[in-house]
């Protein structure tokens, strides 16, 4: 089920099961998840894109392997809130994982997501080596502590 807005997504997860935050790009997907809580986003590993086969039995084995109950995939929209073709492949990819896997995908807002990831990483003063190693699965950490942040709101205001 794909949730085009965060209701819907929380209404459809299961409980006390983490999420996990794709960032999805052309050749690699980064890949974070979080506590069961749905507290905190950890950045995960950066699979290298091969075919989508390969891809999602990729992703299934780490969705099963961290009991995963939902996907924050990130959708890169264009800075004035139009989409593009990176988009469309975005929607493409949930489309096609969605017929793989029974639960829920949100759909999450990605920009600037890799520009904050890249600020944080030179904050911390990483080698450019290191940067290029680990920055897709630190902006999905930074896609997914989005998502869960408006979780937290969501659940505080029915409280």
């Amino acid at each position: 089920m794909i949730c085009a807005d965060a209701e819907g997504f929380a209404r459809a997860l299961p409980p006390m099961r983490a999420l996990a935050g794709l960032d999805l790009g052309t050749k690699t997907i980064g890949v974070a998840v979080s506590d069961p809580f749905l507290s905190v986003a950890t950045p995960l590993e950066t699979i290298r894109r091969v075919k989508f086969t390969q891809d999602a039995d990729a992703l299934v084995v780490i969705l099963a392997h961290r009991a995963v109950g939902g996907i924050v995939l990130g959708l890169p929209m264009n800075m004035d809130g139009s989409e593009g073709p990176r988009a469309q492949s975005t929607r493409a990819f949930a489309r096609n994982l969605d017929r793989l896997i029974d639960m829920p995908i949100l759909l999450w807002d990605e920009r600037l997501s890799t520009v904050a990831a890249e600020r944080a990483l030179l904050e911390a003063d990483t080698s450019r080596k290191r940067r290029a190693e680990v920055i897709d699965h630190v902006a999905a950490s930074y896609i997914l502590q989005g998502a869960l942040d408006r979780l937290a709101h969501l659940k505080g205001t029915r409280a």
